[in-house]
Parts: C-alpha cells; structure tokens; sequence
C-alpha cells in the first residue's frame, strides 16, 4: 500500500462516514490514508497485524487458505468495512486474507494509539462492538442462505457479490471455472452439483462460459434469482 499524506482528505472521509465522533481528536492525528491496487494482500492469514483498517473505497475478498494450500472464499466488502478489529479485541494473528479485488483506499491506525486513546471511549467501543456484531450477523445470514435456498439462488448470489458494487459488470478471477470447487464450497454444495446448474443458467441464457471463464449475460433475471441476497 502506498501512503497518501492528504489530512484534509482524512477528515472527508471521517465526515462522509460518519466517523468523526467515533474517533477523539488525538485518534483523528493518527490515522493515515492508504492507497491500495487490485490483486494487492493487504493483510496475510497467520501474519502478526498491528493495524485497524477501515475500508473507504474499492472493493476486497476476505479469504481463508487450508494446511493443505486450499483456499476458500468467506465473504467479499465493500465501504465501509473494518479489518483488524477481531485482531485488536482478541490479541490474535491475521484470522483471513484480506486481497483487494479492485483498487481501492483505507484509513489505517495502529493498535497502540488506538489502546491508548479508545479502550475507555464509549463512542469508539460501542462503534467496534456495532461492527463485530454485524459480521456475526452477516456470518449467520450465509449459513441461512446456504441451508434455506435453492444452488441456483446461491450461485446468483455469489456472481453478484464479485461484480463491480452488485452491478453485474465487472469480471473478476474468482468467476474462472478453475476455481469451481472453491465456488462448490463457499455456496454448501457439491463441485458436480454446481456443474448442472452452471449449465442450466448457460442454456437459460442468464450466464456464459467462455475460455474457462463465467460471465453474466443477463443481469436482471440474475437479480431476480439471486432474490436479494448477496454474499456480502
């Protein structure tokens, strides 16, 4: 990530979301703005993080890889979204990779200044306790969705979650029909299941596999399959 020094810049992103009384003034001197690429890892399972990041821009996939070297998707975000924050509370290494699916900008503060400025602010803690009980709830809502809905629902649901802000138009790697069976367990089903109705949506003219690729081709029955769920 490069550093972007650009104070006025901060303080417009504290005030777009809503972050100014979350943050003392002495935090607000702390924090520093990053720009980030696409493909970039911003932070690495098992790696020790010192940082809280709070997403303002962009798009990233939050991902977990197996002993194994296998690797599965846990979910995607999009602004505003905070990495680091189970870290901070639990003392604990990266949980999942963070990779940035776009380019994109963050707002960084490191651990000490935020125990030192915050851990007595109710502000600050009632804001990180919203944001925690947020993921448990978005954590719930995917196990609903995998165990209540149909694959077709899931597989909708998750194409969109890789296009650009839910719009249908963006082509990411995580579309590559190589990476089905990842695909097969991130939706909760099997990789030979997921290969009939891949080719029910292509016959239906909703997707198009195309050099080992997907794409969608019509966005609105996509929507309407997906039934407004997204993993997200």
């Amino acid at each position: 990530m490069k550093k972007i020094n650009d104070s006025l810049g901060i303080l417009e992103y504290l005030d777009q979301f809503q972050l100014n009384l979350v943050f003392s003034e002495e935090s607000k001197r702390k924090l520093s703005l990053h720009h980030f690429q696409k493909g970039e890892i911003l932070c690495a399972r098992g790696e020790d993080i010192q940082y809280m990041y709070f997403l303002i821009k962009g798009k990233v996939k939050i991902f977990t890889t197996s002993p194994e070297g296998k690797s599965l998707i846990v979910r995607f975000k999009t602004p505003l979204a905070l990495f680091g924050d189970v870290e901070y509370v639990k003392g604990m290494n990266v949980l999942h990779t963070v990779e940035a699916v776009s380019e994109g900008m963050v707002l960084r503060i490191h651990f000490d200044d935020l125990r030192a400025m915050e851990s007595n602010r109710s502000e600050f803690l009632n804001f990180l306790l919203e944001i925690i009980t947020q993921k448990f709830y978005t954590e719930s809502h995917a196990t609903s969705l995998n165990r209540l809905h149909p694959v077709e629902t899931r597989l909708a649901s998750y194409l969109l979650s890789l296009s650009s802000e839910g719009g249908g138009s963006m082509f990411h790697k995580e579309m590559g029909t190589s990476n089905l069976t990842e695909i097969a367990d991130l939706i909760g089903t099997s990789y030979r299941h997921l290969n009939r109705v891949i080719r029910k949506l292509c016959e239906e003219g909703v997707i198009k596999r195309s050099q080992g690729s997907l794409y969608i081709e019509d966005l609105s029955m996509l929507r309407e399959l997906a039934d407004g769920n997204i993993y997200e």
